[in-house]
């Protein structure tokens, strides 16, 4: 069984690693070593393993490659196969050694099969275990040595591997491990994707001898253990053979569980400048987004991938309200009090754009009331299920300094963090204090018990020569790097750990590194 720590980059959080924007792909090989070149050095790094499987000519390998895609970058891939244990002379067999060359001059090797797919959003992983129930005997002394094996299916009608469970010896009714898996491993975040199921009886030759087939989806596997999570195990060529066939026995899905913690955000937005002026922050030009506008994008489009729903609570703050003028600081954009949510930084920029036409920009700056909001759900949900960011974009002088400082040094014990996007010419000396880098923020003699602000200026982003998609990537890189950390000190500091993968299997007599 493989290692389920190898992929975790799958679902690593790390979309603040790469100078400009990139895509994640997923490369299956059936191959054992990948290199890629330096764009500037050339030189050839290796940059992962797959693991070892014996006795077969045809390996197809259970760990995956996880690289940043780069559009406009050519990027060289070199791929070396090579066996475990020397040939007669002690040399590797390779379809390309260390210089390039054919490993075995004049012959041809093998063929490589490669696929790329662009890795979805999800950053679920579940947990399932599964058991089988009178499987075809195979074996001619003792019963059979039965193994499952995983298909994703692609875009293109194909299926890549994506998980083998363990051995289970000398039995017609295994009841295997129970396993931890990225859902985007199992279906790319596609609930309804075929899964395509195999079981084998294995062979310590390698010759594993197949028992039977079934088909299902994330969704259905969702619901636990019911009657419609018990599979027939049908082998088609039996099927085709023998009138009375019914089935190789059947599989039923046992126990189900889905680990996610759900990153809720809430975008907050000042309301203090004239929007029908055309020196206002929030003027509308038909031509190019506004500073707001383009600071909300920059960031939403990164951190709403790491919302389960993407249906995001949207605040604003210093304005007066139809149809009596009261002067708000949190206020739906969308005018709904009871559902303030918007679907996605699209939905949001909607919500924006409208509410400049209905209500009345005004003033003061204060923060302390939006934060307090978050505070009360963040307070409600410190299980490590739930963790919230807080987005503000301001173009003014805060004006409850106390108060919010109150706020802040309250919340940094809460699963919460705090995102202030400076916009326009302002002086922003007090937004510095809030953020905490250099000196930890408090109030009332408490100090904060973690720091969870990060304030950027959007002013020192803006490229020179007007490229707003570049400003916006820079802001994006710069304003989100601290989550992480703040996210992980959290769960440190309330002791809460992600959930362990399972030990790795090794069949018996075999070294550590090979599988089935």
């Amino acid at each position: 069984m493989d290692k389920l720590d190898d992929m975790a980059s799958v679902y690593e959080f790390d979309p603040f690693t790469g100078n400009i924007p990139a895509t994640k792909v997923e490369i299956t090989v059936s191959l054992c070593v990948l290199y890629t070149q330096g764009i500037e050095t050339k030189q050839w790094r290796e940059f992962g393993r797959t693991e070892v499987i014996d006795n077969t000519l045809n390996p197809d390998f259970v760990r995956k490659f996880i690289l940043d895609y780069f559009f406009e970058e050519k990027q060289n891939l070199r791929f070396d196969f090579r066996l475990e244990k020397p040939l007669g002379r002690g040399d590797n067999l390779s379809l390309k050694n260390s210089t390039g060359k054919p490993g075995i001059p004049g012959k041809k090797c093998g063929t490589i099969i490669l696929s790329a797919e662009e890795l979805g959003n999800c950053r679920d992983s579940a947990t399932m275990q599964f058991c089988a129930n009178k499987l075809d005997k195979k074996d001619f002394f003792g019963k059979s040595d039965p193994f499952m094996v995983f298909y994703r299916s692609n875009e293109d009608g194909t299926f890549t591997i994506c998980h083998k469970t363990e051995v289970v010896k000398n039995t017609l009714n295994p009841v295997w491990q129970s396993f931890t898996i990225p859902v985007r491993a199992l279906c790319n975040g596609d609930y309804d994707r075929t899964i395509k199921v195999e079981v084998y009886d294995w062979d310590r030759d390698g010759s594993h001898d197949f028992i039977g087939e079934f088909t299902t989806s994330y969704r259905e596997l969702a619901r636990g253990q019911s009657q419609f999570n018990v599979y027939e195990v049908v082998n088609p060529k039996k099927k085709m053979k023998k009138k009375k066939y019914v089935n190789s026995g059947t599989v039923s899905h046992t126990h189900m569980h889905t680990h996610a913690c759900t990153h809720t955000h809430i975008c907050c937005i000042s309301y203090i400048c004239n929007p029908s002026q055309s020196t206002s922050l929030h003027y509308m030009n038909p031509y190019q987004m506004n500073a707001y506008a383009m600071a909300l994008k920059a960031v939403g489009e990164i951190i709403q991938d790491y919302d389960s729903d993407k249906m995001f609570p949207a605040l604003g703050f210093g304005a007066k309200l139809p149809p009596d003028g009261r002067v708000s600081h949190e206020f739906p954009l969308n005018g709904n009090i009871e559902n303030p949510y918007c679907n996605g930084i699209e939905g949001i920029l909607e919500a924006y754009h409208q509410s400049l036409k209905t209500v009345q920009l005004y003033g003061p700056t204060n923060f302390a009331p939006v934060v307090n909001h978050v505070a009360r759900y963040a307070a409600a949900v410190q299980d490590g299920s739930q963790y919230f960011v807080l987005l503000i974009i301001t173009d003014g002088v805060i004006s409850d300094m106390s108060q919010t400082k109150e706020a802040i040094v309250n919340g940094a014990k809460l699963p919460m963090s705090i995102i202030i996007v400076g916009v326009g010419q302002a002086e922003f000396d007090a937004m510095v204090e809030l953020d905490g880098d250099d000196i930890r923020i408090s109030s009332r003699g408490k100090l904060a018990e973690r720091d969870i602000v990060q304030f950027v200026p959007f002013r020192d982003y803006m490229d020179r020569t007007g490229n707003h998609v570049l400003s916006m990537a820079r802001l994006a890189k710069d304003v989100l790097a601290e989550i992480p950390d703040q996210f992980i000190s959290y769960m440190k500091s309330r002791g809460i750990k992600p959930n362990p993968a399972p030990p790795p299997y090794t069949p018996p007599g075999h070294t550590h590194h090979t599988q089935i």
